[in-house]
């Protein structure tokens, strides 16, 4: 029915709208044919705009708008207090005084005693002397011959500092005594042959020394040293230490480059079993240039070393050229700090570093260079916290013509001299690789309590001796520094050192033919401790143990160390 509706609709408007446009034209009406339907194109379409013109015919302003406070006094009862800072305690700052002395005495004769001055001459220069004595009378349990020491050195000093550089001069002098009293414990000595052993054996050296440093220069700093050695069998040793280091900025990289002169000259006092020249005269000279590369967390040091070694009495040069090349990188900040290096160098031996080393050589030593080849190592440094931080490290380590202290065969028999008993050392050299592995820990407890701990483990191979003489296998050390209270202080420091190895003449009972065996030195643990209280600012006691555990060790083979020592003293600081 709808449907219906909607056509019938539809008819009568068609129907309407036809007549209509009949009617406008009644008169010469005419049938118009649509030949074609209207088709249009694109062209013919208009692109209606986006922003229509306006047609409103009134426009509005926007009226400004003014703002206006409408300020009313308000009364107020507050009054602030005043304030008042915090007042922060502060430490009483320790007065440093010019001038110390110190006096300790103990049991075995010993005597400590050290003397420091330093004179103001005027605001940038000053004079200091300083005063060291350590001796003993000796005295240990079943020792025959003397075995009493000293040591004894002055020391005059003179620096200067300004804006534009610092200098220091220096010349001092030191007399050192000791005494062959290690005998062979296997051998029996008539009375006769003790009574005619003097084992003293007297060191002396003078020395003279300075070094510059400018602050705004190329040429960085240099220093040099003399030192002239002697000792009571007519030994004489010159040497003469040189190095300056120039630092030049590059591309804001820095580039610093060593100098290095080493000269040694001497003579030795007596000949053992060998008619071997004992004169030697060696000029060693350096070059080292380096590159310096930083790079946020990386430091890079680039480096090479040039040497030439001048054997004067036997007319023999050699150069040799060392890597110097050194790396770290901070990893996890300075918690965690990897690095490696490959390092060698040219060492200079003299018979003042051997007697300061083993002052028990016979004074009749072979005396030449060391060739460091190379030194490789790779480790890991930083902290496990604030207050525990480490390191540790291996290495490899190629030398050649190592220095080591073998003990001098007995040859009393064949010389008559006070060192030729079985009681001195030698030096041998040979080739030596080392392989060494360390660890290093640091522990500040607190403000007032330290402690570090050190290891390190060695295996050696040469190559024509048959051990690497007298050079432990392993070596341990602690130290810890406690400041009880304000007044009281105290210190520890225990080491252990482990097992080397040396020789002994061994004569057959049958045969009576001597011959050199290997002799085993025992490990040794040592056990040192300190305690001070500080009556004031210028006045301290203090009480000194050593070997408190009283082992019976040897250092050196048959050289067998004093018991339990005590010592205690005061130290007073002053100014004139």
């Amino acid at each position: 029915m709808q449907m219906f509706s909607i056509k019938k609709s539809l008819f009568l408007s068609i129907f309407l709208i036809g007549g209509v446009l009949f009617a406008q034209d009644p008169i010469d009406s005419e049938t118009v044919t649509v030949v074609k339907p209207y088709t249009p194109t694109v062209k013919d379409a208009n692109k209606i705009k986006q922003t229509p013109s306006q047609s409103d015919s009134v426009r509005t302003k926007k009226r400004p708008v003014k703002y206006s406070i409408f300020s009313v006094p308000v009364a107020s009862t507050f009054t602030p207090a005043k304030g008042r800072a915090t007042t922060l305690e502060r430490e009483r700052r320790v007065k440093i005084y010019d001038n110390y002395a110190s006096l300790g005495f103990g049991n075995y004769g010993n005597l400590l005693a050290e003397f420091y001055s330093n004179l103001e001459v005027n605001r940038s220069d000053n004079f200091g002397v300083y005063l060291s004595h350590n001796s003993s009378q000796g005295g240990i349990d079943d020792v025959i011959l003397d075995d009493k020491f000293y040591d004894t050195e002055l020391n005059l000093s003179y620096n200067s500092k300004n804006r534009d550089l610092g200098w220091k001069t220096e010349i001092g002098a030191q007399h050192q005594l000791f005494n062959w009293y290690g005998l062979p414990q296997n051998e029996n000595f008539s009375n006769d042959e003790l009574n005619a052993i003097d084992p003293s054996q007297n060191y002396f050296s003078v020395y003279a020394g300075g070094e510059i440093e400018l602050y705004d220069s190329f040429f960085d700093n240099a220093r040099a040293k003399f030192r002239h050695t002697g000792d009571s069998y007519s030994t004489s040793e010159n040497h003469l230490d040189a190095q300056g280091t120039f630092e030049v900025n590059i591309a804001d990289e820095l580039i610093t480059t060593n100098i290095y002169a080493d000269i040694v000259q001497g003579q030795m006092g007596e000949q053992y079993l060998a008619p071997e020249n004992y004169d030697y005269t060696f000029m060693n000279f350096g070059i080292n240039p380096s590159l310096l590369i930083l790079r946020e967390d990386l430091t890079l040091n680039l480096g090479v070393a040039f040497f030439y070694s001048q054997d004067v009495e036997n007319s023999d040069g050699n150069f040799y050229i060392y890597p110097k090349v050194t790396a770290s990188y901070r990893l996890a900040g300075d918690y965690f700090t990897p690095y490696a290096g490959l390092e060698g160098g040219l060492q200079q031996n003299t018979y003042f570093k051997f007697v300061q080393q083993n002052p028990y050589v016979s004074p009749s030593l072979q005396i030449k260079p060391t060739d460091n080849e190379y030194n490789a190592y790779v480790g890991a440094k930083g902290k496990l916290s604030n207050a525990v931080s480490y390191n540790f490290k291996t290495g490899y380590e190629s030398q050649f013509n190592r220095a080591m202290f073998k003990r001098n065969a007995q040859a009393n028999d064949l010389m008559n001299e006070n060192y030729a008993y079985g009681n001195s050392f030698e030096v041998v050299y040979d080739d030596l690789k080392t392989l060494s592995v360390a660890g290093e820990l640091n522990v500040d407890v607190n403000q007032n309590f330290r402690l570090g701990i050190n290891a390190e483990y060695f295996n050696y191979n040469t190559t024509n001796e048959a051990e690497a003489w007298n050079l432990p296998d392993f070596k341990a050390s602690l130290n810890a520094d406690y400041q009880i209270s304000e007044n009281w202080f105290a210190g520890a420091n225990l080491f252990y050192v482990g097992e080397r190895l040396d020789q002994e003449r061994v004569v057959a009972i049958t045969t009576g033919t001597p011959a050199l065996n290997k002799v085993r030195l025992d490990s040794y643990f040592d056990v040192n401790a300190n305690l001070g209280y500080r009556f004031n600012d210028r006045l301290s006691i203090f009480a000194k143990g050593s070997n408190l555990l009283n082992n019976d060790y040897q250092r050196w083979t048959n050289f067998r160390v004093q018991g339990l020592q005590l010592l205690a003293g005061a130290t007073y600081k002053f100014d004139f």
